[in-house]
């Protein structure tokens, strides 16, 4: 191994270890309710992360102080980022965080820009699948094409944001194959449930969603995944999906999920929140539960997450300019 990586090996435990023993002192703990700000409704995703740390937090006693999850969602998810920064400094307040948090600002969405967040932690990174009624004749990317090049007034998208990463997979995925995606008939619903559930009531032709949504229709024969923006294909009950590099569309993006809090928080309570998700992360109940929902775990803290967002940033407004999303 070489020096300078082992030496940024031993910073990294260095800093975890001054982040457990800060939370082990009670540097700083939260003195009441804790607010869990949630940008969709119940049910969806993002609420499902939130509640399982939610549970482990009680169940463990790693958090003392009330958890609240306070679901806002609207504003293709700005009013959620909007609340939140109503409670600058205040670290009893936390955003589930997701990439819209970026991509709403690249498109001019909300004013508000990631940096107007205090990055807390990474928790998983969670794919994008594409998913149609189990009965439709489609069957992979490529029918998907051909059925929007031939009439694609007869197609609705299903999604929870406009310009969110789900809105970027599948938009990549039918520009690769020759179609305009700047023309695709787009459905925003406030959570990825409600869109699977009019793909299933015939309402629109296709969703993407994440991985974990969509599995619950196709678990029960409602629905049928024809494609996962991974770089490779998963285990267990989607061994039989393709990926998208599979059926020639190399490019993929993330759909990460991360705890980020207002403006002005201080170092204390960031090593507090940090170290308190860093104990979920470690726990068995997390890890089942990352296993049986198709969730990427991929725990980062503060100062790497805040890497992280800005590669992600880069990337995306590489992305969305392509495709003409970006504001100019």
């Amino acid at each position: 191994m070489a020096l300078g990586t082992m030496g940024r090996l031993l910073g990294t435990a260095a800093l975890a270890a001054v982040a457990a023993a800060a939370w082990g002192q009670a540097a700083w703990r939260p003195e009441k309710a804790v607010e869990m700000v949630i940008t969709t409704a119940p049910g969806g995703s993002n609420d499902q992360v939130a509640r399982l740390i939610q549970k482990i937090w009680q169940d463990e006693k790693l958090v003392t102080a009330p958890v609240l999850i306070v679901n806002k969602p609207g504003g293709n998810q700005t009013v959620a980022v909007a609340y939140l920064q109503q409670h600058a400094g205040n670290a009893h307040h936390l955003l589930m965080a997701n990439p819209t948090v970026v991509t709403n600002y690249l498109a001019g969405i909300t004013p508000l820009s990631p940096a107007e967040l205090t990055p807390i932690a990474l928790l998983l990174v969670e794919h994008t699948a594409i998913s149609v009624r189990a009965d439709s004749p489609i069957r992979n990317l490529q029918d998907l094409a051909a059925r929007l090049k031939a009439d694609p007034d007869s197609m609705a998208l299903g999604i929870v944001a406009r310009g969110g990463v789900n809105h970027l997979a599948v938009s990549l995925a039918v520009k690769a194959s020759g179609v305009d995606a700047r023309k695709l008939k787009a459905v925003v619903f406030k959570t990825n449930a409600e869109s699977m559930i009019a793909l299933v009531g015939g309402h629109i032709q296709f969703v993407a969603s994440s991985v974990t949504t969509a599995m619950t229709q196709a678990k029960s024969g409602n629905a049928r995944v024809v494609a996962i923006a991974s770089s490779q294909r998963m285990g267990g009950q989607l061994a039989g999906v393709p990926t998208f590099r599979e059926q020639g569309i190399d490019s993929w993006v993330s759909n990460w999920r991360g705890i980020m809090g207002p403006k002005s928080m201080t170092p204390a309570q960031v090593a507090f929140w940090e170290e308190a998700l860093a104990r979920v992360a470690a726990t068995e109940e997390w890890k089942k539960e990352v296993e049986a929902r198709d969730w990427g775990g991929q725990f980062m803290r503060s100062r790497e997450f805040a890497k992280y967002l800005d590669g992600e940033q880069a990337a995306a407004r590489s992305i969305m300019t392509e495709l003409g999303l970006a504001k100019q």
